[in-house]
């Protein structure tokens, strides 16, 4: 959590699956928080391993 304004969740899998967007919404729903960022580290350019969640 980020200034109670951004959670950040870090993942290293080879593609990222609808249970780790799941989790993420979870996390932001018990925090009340708008805005969630799922990063995945196991990719070639990280550009593209990241993926903005907003509720």
């Amino acid at each position: 959590m980020i200034a109670n304004q951004l959670i950040v969740e870090l993942k290293s899998v080879e593609c990222l699956l609808p249970v780790h967007e799941a989790q993420l919404l979870t996390y932001l729903r018990l925090a009340q928080i708008k805005i969630g960022l799922l990063i995945n580290f196991n990719v070639q350019v990280l550009k593209g391993g990241i993926k903005r969640i907003v509720l």
